[in-house]
């Protein structure tokens, strides 16, 4: 497989149409209570999001899912899904995780082939593995040649970007404000690929408990303009 950067930046696409832009991970809880107003606080909502959760959740997974990939692994790439469904408590997480997944592989199950590509449409259709988003970014991710490193990458800045986005409409922030967050948050995201590349095992997982009671007050708010 070849323009493998090509491929990453069609991977990581924020306009993807998978469907992430009907879902705030729970930051409409935040804006809807006040809690985040500001670009200050945007910030550090999303220091503490990425650097105890995504880390030790979906980063953490793609890490794992990959190099199971390397020796066709179904066992631990089913272990790890499973893992991964588990530590998603919220509902609507867990559901927006597998719908996104779900849709990412309808979408690269047609460009990509693949021995790991062809187990993976059985593993689905069969309910072998619940799908979630991280994992089969992971699997596509290594069928596209692409390296651990620039998946790692191209997932962090995917992530970052989305929150970014939906807090300009939310607080709301003008654009430009949202581009110094992003900016200001790329060293931090270069640092936590590093350390995602050999995740801590006994942090994965790691239950963030303000951001799971969030999401889960989401469900009932009196007004929503996202899915989850």
């Amino acid at each position: 497989m070849q323009n493998t950067l090509f491929n990453l930046l069609h991977l990581s696409d924020p306009t993807l149409p998978i469907g992430a832009f009907s879902h705030s991970g729970g930051l409409e809880t935040y804006t809807q209570k006040e809690i985040i107003t500001t670009e200050a606080e945007l910030k550090t909502f999303l220091i503490q999001l990425l650097t105890q959760n995504i880390l030790h959740n979906d980063a953490a997974y793609i890490s794992l899912v990959y190099n199971a990939c390397k020796y066709k692994d179904w066992k631990e790439i089913s272990t790890l899904d499973a893992l991964c469904h588990a530590s998603k408590h919220p509902k609507e997480i867990r559901e927006a995780s597998k719908k996104l997944g779900a849709r990412l592989h309808k979408i690269f199950s047609a460009l990509v082939n693949g021995n790991l590509i062809e187990q993976l449409k059985t593993l689905l259709k069969n309910g072998g593995i619940e799908g979630h988003y991280c994992i089969l970014y992971a699997i596509y991710a290594y069928e596209l040649q692409i390296p651990k490193k620039a998946a790692l990458e191209g997932y962090f800045y995917n992530i970052t970007i989305g929150y970014i986005t939906n807090a300009v409409k939310l607080i709301p922030l003008s654009q430009n404000l949202g581009q110094v967050v992003l900016f200001e948050l790329l060293p931090l995201l270069e640092t936590l690929t590093q350390s995602a590349l050999e995740p801590n095992l006994d942090l994965l997982g790691t239950s963030t408990t303000a951001f799971d009671i969030k999401a889960m007050e989401h469900e009932h708010l009196y007004s929503r303009l996202y899915m989850s």
